[in-house]
């Protein structure tokens, strides 16, 4: 027998990957999750929170033993234009589903979840290529030997090298993933908590539309950590290089707008990341599986990006994927008909059905990216402007002189193009 063949190999510790992992250990299935940073979350960057489903069914007791920073208890929505705002807040102080985190505490933890029930973690392991016999994926290439396994599971991010190694996608396009940049910023827990408005260990989320990507898709946010807050956005791909913009512009931008700039002001800078975000929709995803191999995660291009879900989506492909593995180590059948049950599960899920009902929204926002996430944000500034303000003109003239404004530039085309294309997206949601 081979002493460098398992049950199972899988390429990244990411959420998708160690969900894998460990939802095969816990079977008694011989696992090896290999990883090519440092340690797991080494390399991953998100907002961050995490959510009840389905981290309950993976970690049951993650509330009371997972390094969590706050319960988020708030979710606010900012409109902005470079010098005002308009928000919407919701908040509800007896929910207790979503949880920011911090990926290399997070990871981190859920990988000695996983090798606490018998995984084997291999860090700082770069697979170089896959190994096929007769079509099947048998093993993994990395630079130091030959690992072999009845099934490998890719769990390795946006541009996986390896999917596309052995066909199962192509190459990715600019316009199908955003590039997202944050900071993290350090501030005392009774700081943040007064700025938000917290009770204590409450915690807000805030997604930002507008400027400072004035003009392109993509969106701003903010999450508060115990004594941290991060601050990004994510950014088309391909729009920054048509407007040959950085993100680090842009992000410089978001922090000094005044009415955010308050809310982070003396914090001490302690992280900086960029990663590659996934923004293609459910039309980007590729196929997710092969005789001997599936593609789980980031790797399948499963993030809504409408609701800010990658993670949860992705610990839930990872499940679903081990599952799947684990019915055809017990059949010994390793062929893609085996495997292709991994995909109908993942159909059956709500995660799949919201990328299904969104999949021309991300479409139709690139495309009008100018109108939805530049005019428009605008222009919603302007009217709580007009609508907040006193004086000696009355509200009759100040009514219609905003709306010449409002219309001006815009031809009565657009105006109905853009109303067409509001009530398609509406109407593809309902479908």
């Amino acid at each position: 027998m081979n002493e460098n063949k398992v049950d199972v190999i899988i390429v990244g510790a990411g959420p998708a990957g160690t969900a894998a992992g460990i939802t095969l250990a816990r079977a008694n299935k011989k696992v090896v999750i290999v990883e090519r940073g440092s340690f797991a979350g080494s390399k991953n960057m998100f907002g961050g929170a995490i959510y009840d489903f389905p981290t309950c069914d993976l970690y049951p007791k993650f509330r009371e033993e997972a390094p969590i920073e706050r319960i988020n208890k708030e979710h606010r929505y900012i409109i902005n234009d470079s010098k005002s705002s308009v928000s919407l807040s919701y908040k509800k102080n007896d929910t207790e589903n979503s949880y920011t985190v911090i990926r290399s505490k997070w990871d981190n933890w859920c990988i000695e979840q996983a090798v606490a029930l018998g995984a084997y973690f291999s860090p700082k392991t770069t697979v170089r290529e896959l190994i096929q016999k007769d079509g099947k994926v048998i093993g993994i290439k990395t630079d130091e030997e030959e690992f072999f396994a009845d099934i490998v599971i890719l769990a390795d991010g946006v541009n996986s090298l390896l999917a596309k190694q052995i066909g199962l996608r192509k190459d990715i396009k600019d316009s199908q993933v955003a590039i997202g940049v944050k900071e993290v910023i350090k501030l005392p827990k009774e700081i943040i908590e007064q700025r938000f408005n917290l009770g204590e260990n409450d915690g807000c989320i805030t997604q930002i539309i507008g400027y400072p990507a004035k003009g392109f898709t993509g969106l701003g946010f903010m999450y508060t950590n115990k004594e941290s807050i991060t601050i990004g956005l994510g950014i088309n791909l391909d729009e920054l290089g048509k407007n040959k913009v950085t993100p680090n512009e842009l992000l410089n931008n978001l922090k000094n707008h005044p009415n955010i700039y308050p809310l982070i002001k003396d914090g001490e800078l302690i992280e900086y990341s960029a990663h590659l975000i996934p923004e293609g929709g459910f039309k980007a995803i590729p196929k997710l599986y092969g005789d001997g191999v599936m593609v789980v995660g980031d790797a399948a291009m499963l993030v809504n990006n409408v609701h800010f879900e990658g993670t949860n989506i992705a610990m839930l492909s990872g499940k679903l994927a081990a599952e799947t593995a684990i019915e055809a180590i017990d059949s010994q059948i390793f062929s893609k008909e085996i495997l292709s049950e991994y995909e109908e599960k993942l159909k059956n899920t709500s995660f799949y059905k919201d990328l299904k009902t969104y999949k021309d929204i991300i479409h139709i926002v690139h495309e009008n990216s100018s109108q939805f996430l530049g005019y428009y944000p605008e222009k919603i500034n302007q009217f709580f402007e007009m609508f907040t303000q006193t004086g000696y003109i009355p509200k009759k003239s100040l009514f219609r002189k905003y709306i010449k404004q409002f219309i001006k530039g815009r031809s009565f085309s657009r105006l109905f193009k853009d109303i067409g294309l509001f009530i398609k997206m509406f109407l593809g949601i309902l479908k």
